[in-house]
């Protein structure tokens, strides 16, 4: 029904309910009697109140077929407004309140009224359909935000969700019902629930949810293959990211089996606040993230140095957005490699604090080129530290990876190597030098969770290399947060590395992104590719050499830094270029290397 439809059928139901009040109001006072003139007067001056009232507050615009209490509350007071003002009216005019009459009207009106809309919503759940091509939806969460989301779920046409149960753990509400949808069981139930009312579509409405529970719930919802969304954490709602009603789908790092590490602010913040800050690959996925995380704590000015123009112009362009008149921004399109330029950077800006997170990090691509992860991830590094160290940098942290630990990957050995030369550097320098390590980061440049999206988008199948492959796995603000941890913990010369749980199996994390994404996994499929030049079945976060079983922070640990043959180091930085891509990828490996205990072999 269109909304001119709606307002007249309305109007002419309002003018037939309000003289049908008046006429019973006085049959029932005077049964025998004419109806006087007062009375029909009074009748069109309760009505043009009526609608005045009505319009004012808005309630011809509302869709009744959704009625709560609170448009009923606004409803009644609008026929209160209506019978006051006729009440002065008459006083006015005849000078004489017609009490009874208008106190029986009164009651038939309001009543008459309030169960015209309350029809109006049975008759459309009753007998009105929904578009067929609504999908039967499950709300998980039967409290504030369930009930938000259920309302905006009614109302929408543009959202094709109907909501058809609640489940909740609050026991007092089984049995109930909101918006005429029943509340039918807990949230250990979900599969069943979904088998009995046929739902193609599961929503999360509790954003307090913590971690473990939210695990819970996610892997009763894993069990369904139905596709699943979840409203925004209370973090995300509080801090204006996103309203309470924005549906999301389900990331990988709600899948994670661990709560994230909650880092020192104010020792962040000191360390920070008023200082000028330096970050490479400033417009990767980490580097980016570590920008944003350093705006919070207020520095005076920031740097953000890359080779890319465009991913530096975006994070650019998104910091000034926020910040332009409180910090300054600069930028700075630079490439590691070239040493002089690093030094003419350094020297323009005096940097307090550099992040170093310019590095190629794809795999298999650096084993098909290492002569390139050799200049940038080695040489690069090595130029961005002695630039540093020579112009006064308080520290300087370097962001690793967990290939790095005996490596058998040309971007392991790179990453190993830069480590040493790190390490080396903080025993003689004035500048903090520190290394973070941590495993892979969801949803950044090259991570295969945006691979698996992808491919469920296409129709499937989804890649794996290996059925036993296993990952560690954190999220890019926690990654951020822990190198700019590292920053006020570092006393030069440690690696740093994060608690991050348990190992996943990658072909795991695929089958639960194929349910959430409301399919099964034999619809969408799974191909096994294998094992890619220089990967590992798994990785090793602290290898046995560097282990010290104490915390330095909670969940945070602490690696010893390696000893290392430096004459080696320089010599293969010397000559790399004269060498062919085999041996220079045999000498990086066997540097990298040289404190295993055995050999591991290049796959």
């Amino acid at each position: 029904m269109t909304y001119f439809n709606r307002l007249i059928t309305l109007v002419l139901l309002d003018a037939m309910i309000v003289v049908t009040a008046v006429f019973l109001s006085y049959w029932l006072l005077n049964p025998f009697d004419e109806i006087p003139a007062y009375a029909l007067t009074s009748g069109l001056v309760l009505l043009l109140f009526h609608y005045f009232y009505t319009a004012f507050l808005k309630q011809y615009k509302k869709a009744w077929e959704y009625v709560t209490s609170t448009e009923m509350f606004h409803l009644l007071r609008a026929m209160a407004f209506s019978l006051i003002s006729t009440a002065i009216c008459q006083l006015y005019f005849t000078h004489l309140l017609y009490m009874r009459e208008l106190f029986i009207t009164g009651i038939l009106y309001m009543v008459m009224i309030g169960c015209s809309r309350l029809a109006w919503r049975a008759y459309f759940n009753r007998y009105i359909k929904q578009p067929t091509d609504n999908k039967r939806t499950l709300i998980v969460g039967a409290g504030s935000a369930g009930t938000m989301i259920t309302s905006r779920l009614l109302r929408s046409n543009h959202i094709k969700l109907m909501p058809v149960a609640f489940v909740d753990d609050d026991k007092t509400k089984l049995g109930l019902e909101i918006f005429t949808i029943p509340v039918v069981a807990t949230t250990n139930a979900i599969s069943q629930v979904v088998e009995e009312y046929k739902v193609e579509h599961i929503v999360i409405a509790i954003p307090s949810l913590n971690r473990e529970e939210r695990n819970a719930i996610l892997s009763e919802c894993t069990k369904t293959a139905v596709k699943t969304q979840i409203v925004p954490s209370l973090e995300e709602i509080v801090h204006g990211k996103v309203p309470i009603n924005e549906l999301q789908d389900i990331q990988m790092e709600d899948l994670l089996g661990r709560s994230p590490v909650q880092l020192d602010d104010k020792g962040i913040l000191e360390t920070i606040v008023g200082s000028t800050i330096l970050v490479t690959g400033a417009g990767g996925s980490i580097g980016s993230e570590i920008c944003r995380q350093i705006m919070k704590y207020n520095p005076a000015k920031i740097v953000l140095l890359g080779h890319g123009e465009n991913s530096i112009y975006a994070i650019e362009m998104e910091l000034l957005e926020v910040y332009e008149d409180k910090i300054e921004i600069v930028t700075e399109i630079a490439d590691i490699q070239d040493r002089r330029r690093m030094f003419e950077v350094m020297e323009d800006h005096r940097p307090k604090i550099v992040y170093h997170a310019a590095a190629h990090k794809h795999v298999p691509l650096m084993e098909s080129n290492p002569k390139e992860a050799m200049k940038n991830n080695i040489l690069g590094t090595r130029n961005v530290a002695d630039a540093a160290e020579g112009n006064g940098v308080n520290t300087f942290v370097m962001v690793s990876s967990d290939k790095a630990v005996n490596p058998t990957s040309i971007m392991g050995a790179s990453k190993c190597i830069a480590e040493m030369m790190i390490s080396y550097k903080s025993s003689s320098s004035h500048t903090k030098f520190v290394t973070v390590r941590f495993g892979n980061v969801l949803g950044s440049n090259g991570s295969v969770i945006p691979l698996f999206k992808k491919q469920i988008k296409k129709g499937g199948p989804l890649t794996v290399t290996h059925p036993d492959m296993v990952r560690y796995f954190m999220t890019i603000p926690e990654a951020s947060r822990l190198v700019i941890q590292a920053g006020v913990l570092a006393n030069g010369g440690e690696i740093f590395v994060l608690d991050m749980g348990e190992p996943v199996k990658i072909v795991d994390f695929a089958k639960k992104l194929i349910q959430l994404s409301g399919y099964k996994v034999e619809d969408i499929g799974i191909t096994f590719t294998g094992i890619r030049p220089g990967e590992k079945l798994f990785e090793e976060l602290l290898g046995a050499d560097e282990v010290y079983e104490e915390q330095v922070y909670p969940k945070i640990h602490i690696g010893k830094p390696r000893d290392m043959n430096w004459q080696a180091i320089e010599d293969i930085i010397d000559n790399y270029d004269d060498l062919s891509e085999a041996v220079l990828k045999e000498r990086m490996l066997r540097l990298a290397n040289h404190r295993a205990e055995k050999k591991i072999p290049v796959l």
